[in-house]
Order: structure tokens, then sequence, then C-alpha cells
């Protein structure tokens, strides 16, 4: 005679509980410390440039236990609120982390609750790191078992999906028993939340949902430590979350539990060599591939057609193509392909400095921006990349063209550990002193030696802020 069926979310927490730090390869911590250092890099520039502090503003103004850090916070604040300000930061300018396969935005959620739920635990660097990873694997995993469905229904796989990642990073560094956990992500399942309506007016909404995932994740393993029991079959159920929000069999979610704690998806985690939707990146990428080879005057130029896999791509960065081609706001021009690639045609280069208002407003670039078309094309990577391709049409009748079926980034076209860190130095420069900014990159990425994980946390509290918005306790 055969038991029930065990529940997926028993599984991850297993998963979430059970992994320990000596059986993870040294390629995957690796790779998961470079992503958090990324992270914070991006957080602590979108802090420099006033973006996304609305929820550290938020947490200021409210007051409460003081737990753990927020970048630009001077002061501690409640775990779940340094966790929901930290998220909204690190995935304010859109320079975050994707994993291409589930299409989410991992670290931007799953490092803020960790490092919240680990400050206020007291936790090592080792167990930080360990929880860090074990929610990597949960988030890419659900996303993977229906990637791109969650788009097709309006619904934001970062914040969907991360909220139980966060939930389990969570619950292990608040040290929950395995049913404690389990009704931790059953709980979480009824605080995922995040819908893509922002992209009909270009409001700045999205870096709200790893706020909220990464707050989430705290909150739903405090709930569930006093007690509050939530749905063990919250993945799998009739009204559970692969039919609710995907509209998917959740048997597909079966294999990616299969191998957990074999295969590993962290190192495929892709870092963004620009600072907008990663949709955008293999047309970037094929553009600059163009610039290295060619220096053609943008105002020769007579048409650029974009080819894109088909999609979510076409929905998300090229239409309504009237609007892609004159971005009303600056969080807009981040999901224009057409803005996107006539700034790098027109500038050279496209950086943090092309998505703030004067730049959006460039004549020449929107001029060029007007001109460009697209086509939907088969890439052989398109599953688990952001591939694209670019055709340039000039004056004189020649055509440059390139194509890129990995974008810059991604693990088959990987930036290097020095890349990486060098991306690191830029943003973080922005709010802090040089000499802070190689100390915290160090701690980060001795993170796994650290007795305190809490003495990598103290520099984000000196980080420089535009607090143009917030209001002081």
């Amino acid at each position: 005679m055969t038991g029930a069926p065990v529940a997926a979310t028993e599984q991850l927490a297993d998963f979430a509980l059970g992994l320990r730090h000596d059986a993870i390869p040294a390629e995957v911590a690796r790779a998961a410390k470079l992503h958090l250092l990324d992270a914070l890099g991006c957080g602590l520039a979108a802090s420099a440039l006033g973006i996304a502090g609305e929820g550290r503003a938020l947490a200021l103004a409210d007051g409460g236990r003081p737990d753990a850090s927020a970048i630009g916070a001077d002061r501690l604040l409640p775990a779940a609120a340094a966790a929901f300000a930290n998220g909204m930061l690190c995935h304010g300018l859109d320079f975050d982390d994707t994993h291409a396969d589930s299409v989410c935005h991992v670290s931007a959620v799953v490092v803020p609750a960790a490092l919240a739920a680990g400050e206020a635990a007291g936790a090592s660097g080792r167990e930080l790191l360990t929880a860090v990873i074990a929610g990597n694997e949960i988030v890419a995993r659900l996303g993977m078992a229906a990637s791109g469905a969650f788009h097709a229904r309006g619904f934001h796989p970062t914040s969907v999906c991360g909220v139980f990642g966060a939930t389990a990073a969570a619950s292990r560094l608040g040290g929950l028993a395995s049913s404690d956990a389990v009704s931790a992500l059953g709980l979480a399942g009824s605080f995922a939340s995040g819908l893509f309506a922002y992209l009909e007016d270009g409001t700045s909404t999205k870096p709200l949902h790893a706020g909220l995932a990464a707050q989430s994740g705290i909150r739903a393993t405090r709930l569930a430590s006093l007690g509050t029991e939530g749905p063990p079959s919250v993945l799998e159920a009739r009204f559970g979350f692969f039919r609710a929000f995907a509209d998917t069999d959740p048997a597909l979610f079966a294999e990616q539990l299969a191998d957990l704690g074999v295969r590993w998806e962290t190192p495929r985690i892709a870092f963004k060599a620009y600072p907008a939707c990663h949709y955008i990146h293999g047309a970037l990428g094929a553009g600059t591939l163009l610039l290295a080879e060619h220096t053609p005057d943008a105002t020769a130029i007579r048409d650029v057609e974009v080819t894109v896999p088909p999609g979510p791509a076409v929905a998300l960065v090229l239409e309504p193509a009237a609007e892609k081609a004159a971005p009303r706001t600056e969080y807009e021009a981040k999901f224009s392909l057409p803005y996107s690639l006539a700034a790098l045609l027109v500038h050279g280069r496209v950086g943090v400095d092309s998505y703030v208002a004067d730049a959006i407003v460039d004549d020449r670039v929107l001029e060029l921006a007007a001109r460009v078309r697209y086509r939907v094309e088969d890439f052989d990577s398109a599953a688990r990349a952001f591939p694209g391709g670019v055709r340039l049409s000039l004056a004189d009748g020649s055509v440059l063209q390139a194509r890129l079926e990995f974008q810059q980034g991604a693990p088959e076209n990987p930036l290097d550990e020095a890349a990486v860190v060098s991306k690191f130095r830029a943003n973080a420069e922005l709010a802090l002193d040089p000499d802070r900014v190689e100390a915290l990159a160090d701690t980060v990425l001795r993170l796994d030696e650290l007795e305190d994980a809490a003495a990598a946390l103290a520099a984000l509290r000196q980080a420089r802020s535009a607090r143009t918005t917030e209001m002081a306790a």
C-alpha cells in the first residue's frame, strides 16, 4: 500500500532546510556570491540616483523593530521592511540579473529577503550564502515549469515565483521546523502578486514587485512560525499556483523537482550588460558588434530592422509601436527596443544615463527610433537566452547586419568575474567612497568565511541616497 503523494512544498522545504554548504559545488557558491554582489551594486546605484527609494521612505516613516539594514537608511529597520526597501532598490534600474529559462529576476528578490532574515537571525556568512542558493534554485525551477505562461496571463514571474524562493531562504535562516516551512511556502502562494499593467502607461511599478516578493517571504515565514497554516498543496492544487497564475499542468513541475541538488541553476542566471529589459539585450548586443567593426553616422541610417524570437518580446519591448518609438517616461524607455537601439546607434553606448529624463527627449535618438521596424524570427537559443539581430540600411545603399544567439552575460556568452566586479564598482561608486566599495566587494566575495553576515551589510547603511520623496521618521 502506498502513502499519499508528497506535496511539492514538502520537497522544496526539505531541500531548503537540508541543503549543506559543503554539498554545494564551488562554482555554484562562487556564482551566488557574484550575483549577490551584482544585486547590491544595482541597489546602491538606484539609491544614489534617487530611483525606487519609496520603499525605504515608507520604512523609515513607519519605524519599528531594528532588525536589518537597508541601502541608504541610516538606522536598522524591521526585517520585512528592509527586504521591501532593498528589493525595490535592487530592481529599480532593471540592471539586475535574470534567469533566462524561467524569465525571472532572481537576485533582486532572494538576496534582499535573505539579507534581512540573516541579519535579524545573526546568521553566519556561510548560512546566508546557502540560503540564497536554495532560494535561487527554487525560483528558477518554478519559472522553468511554465516559462512564458505567466507573461501570457499578465503576471510578472519575478514576483509570483520569487516569493517562494524568498520564503524558502527566510525559513532556513529563521530556523523553522519542516512543517512550519511547508506552511510558510503554502502562505507564499497567497502573497504571490505582480501585474504587467505598468506596460500600458510606463509607470515605474515593476520595482515594487521585487520588493513585495522579498517582504512577503519574511512575513510568510514569521506567520508560519506563529502557527498560521498554509496549504501544502498550494502549487499543485485545483486552485493552486500553476493553474491560477499560468494555466499550466502542475505535473510539469515534477521534472524540476526530480534533480534538486544535482542540477544547479544558479550559475545559469544571466548578468545584465545593459540597464534595460533583458528582451532588448540580444539586439543591443548585435548593435554593439556592428559598432565594433563599423562607425556608421546615425544620420546616414535609412532603415533599421530588428529580429526577435516569437514569444513575450514583441508585447514587452516592441508594441504598441508608436509608444515604444517615443517613450513617455524613463521607465518606459527601458522597455523600448526602438529607443534603446537608437540610443546605442546615436551615442555609441547604452548606460544608466541613457534612461534619464533629459536623454529620452533627445531628438536625434527619437528620430532614429521612429525608423526601427521588427521581424519575428526563430532563434535556436530562444528557450534559454535573449537573442536578437540588427540590420541597418545606409544612405549609400550598403547594409550592415549582425545576429546574436546569446546575449552578453548569458552563461554561453558570459561576463567574466572581472567584468562583474567592474560593473559592481561602477554602480557602487555612485553611492559609496571607493575604499568602502572595495571593502564591500571583498567582504561579499569572502562571505562564506564570515562568522557574522551583518559585517557585510554595515556599508549599505552608509550609502548616499537621493531622497527627494523621503520623509524623516
